[in-house]
């Protein structure tokens, strides 16, 4: 490493976060820009560890330690094409990811870990700035095709990695605009639209055809798929883990990602008026979030962003401890108290919380009775002498996926399921009908961006030498190959 000993002069520096009363009042992402001096300061301290275990930490398996010594070098275009070479999109995963990066990291031992995300995201907004990513078309075309069925991160990944393989491929998306969870599941203050736009506008010019409102399933899938000579399903978990309670049926009770994709519908100046669906609005009401993940805390700036009243998040699973626990030792991604900037926007948080029931008036809720509990292994018990109700004008659930929406593309194409209801595939990410593939949220379950694009990388690597016959596409942590 250049700076061997970066790590002891230099402490860990986040850039800092727009003020919150600020941000609140756009949509615009919350952190301050970060200057390249402090940077090169951050990337200094990446030691010469010998094994380096965010590598292995990254699903994607980027090559951490190379770019950031390139970056504290100051040569910004080695450093791109390092990071290039593995990951598709590093402006997303620089944005969205958790990081298990940072969390593997070896300083992190003794020290707070390098701040790899960072890292990663100002690489390639530098490299987009210096025109460094422009679109590429294949040397050769194999005159084979391809079909993509989603544009969430998984199918973005592995269309990429298709066409530059050589092969002809077609992004079919259900909804109106390309993207997927991108687009509609992620709020502006986490990922501004205008950052995905930016890099569908290079694939398209790379040759990859998009297609929305394409909705595949039944006479679809049985007639416009047979002309691919093979498909790479990347659907993701779309199909929503209800609570069935009493009162669950009330008006003002709705799913996460419903709530979230209007709001980014929004802001991209859609009319719901002509979409004729209720408008999910916060303003001046009780909201309460049911779920403390990620999905939540979308749920959470968001209810902040549109004026709520008051914004309560619920999590059935106790408190997180500060320090990672002993059964979660080091490079593992421990499950520790995380607080977002959603949060520090304002929240009030409770663990150990069931939710029991809804009540309202006239069908609209007005207030949740809940009970707190206690885990005893994998049993719940409930203290009755808890039993607690709450307003609640509007009530979002953020509780997970249970799978993919399957049922048309199942039937038509005649595929099998696991015991999970994610599409089941061998390891070569093949289906049980040959030249079909499946990645992403649909083939593993509810899970990271990261993972998404690290598994559209590997369906396409395996559809790749299902279609040539040898394998040309890297394996992870690998680089890509020059363009046929």
């Amino acid at each position: 490493m250049g700076k061997t000993t970066g790590f002891i002069e230099f402490k860990r520096e986040m850039p800092a976060h727009r003020p919150v009363t600020e941000r609140v009042k756009d949509w615009r992402e919350v952190y301050a820009p970060f200057s390249e001096h402090s940077l090169r300061q951050q990337a200094a301290r990446c030691m010469d560890c010998g094994i380096p275990f965010c590598q292995s930490g990254c699903p994607l398996g980027n090559v951490i330690p190379d770019w950031n010594d390139l970056v504290y070098r100051g040569d910004w275009k080695a450093a791109y094409e390092r990071l290039s070479a593995t990951n598709n999109f590093p402006e997303f995963t620089g944005r969205i990811c958790p990081a298990p990066c940072e969390t593997a990291c070896v300083l992190g031992i003794i020290d707070d870990p390098v701040t790899i995300e960072q890292i990663e995201q100002e690489i390639i907004e530098y490299a987009f700035r210096e025109g460094w990513v422009h679109a590429e078309q294949p040397v050769r075309r194999t005159g084979k095709k391809v079909a993509v069925i989603g544009s969430g991160p998984a199918g973005l990944a592995a269309a990429d990695q298709l066409n530059r393989a050589g092969h002809r491929v077609t992004v079919l998306e259900r909804d109106d605009r390309i993207g997927g969870l991108l687009r509609y599941g992620i709020p502006d203050f986490k990922l501004e639209k205008w950052v995905l736009d930016r890099r569908l506008d290079v694939m398209k010019k790379s040759g990859i055809q998009f297609i929305t409102r394409a909705e595949v399933g039944g006479s679809y899938a049985c007639s416009r798929l047979r002309k691919f000579d093979a498909v790479v399903i990347c659907t993701g978990a779309t199909k929503p883990r209800n609570l069935p309670v009493k009162g669950r049926k009330l008006s003002g009770i709705h799913y996460a990602f419903d709530y979230l994709r209007q709001q980014n519908k929004l802001n991209q100046g859609d009319d719901l008026c002509r979409e004729n669906v209720e408008h999910i609005n916060a303003a001046g009401k009780d909201v309460i979030v049911i779920g403390g993940g990620d999905t939540g805390s979308d749920c959470v700036g968001t209810a902040n962003r549109q004026g709520a009243s008051s914004v309560t998040q619920f999590e059935l699973l106790p408190t997180p401890p500060d320090e990672r626990p002993e059964h979660q030792p080091w490079p593992y991604y421990p499950m520790i108290l995380r607080t977002g900037s959603s949060h520090q926007e304002g929240a009030d948080r409770h663990w150990s919380i069931m939710t029991k029931a809804f009540e309202g008036k006239n069908g609209y809720v007005e207030s949740l009775k809940t009970i707190r509990t206690d885990f005893v292994g994998q049993k719940i018990i409930e203290h009755s002498d808890t039993q607690k109700s709450w307003p609640a004008d509007l009530v979002l659930l953020a509780i997970g996926y249970t799978g993919p929406e399957s049922d048309g593309i199942v039937d038509s194409l005649g595929l099998k399921l696991d015991h999970r209801s994610n599409f089941k595939t061998g390891s070569d990410y093949q289906t049980n009908v040959p030249g079909i593939f499946a990645a992403g949220d649909a083939r593993r379950g509810q899970s990271l961006v990261v993972w998404a694009i690290s598994e559209g990388r590997e369906a396409a690597r395996h559809a790749d030498a299902y279609l040539s016959g040898f394998i040309a596409l890297p394996t992870k942590g690998a680089g890509d190959l020059p363009h046929r």
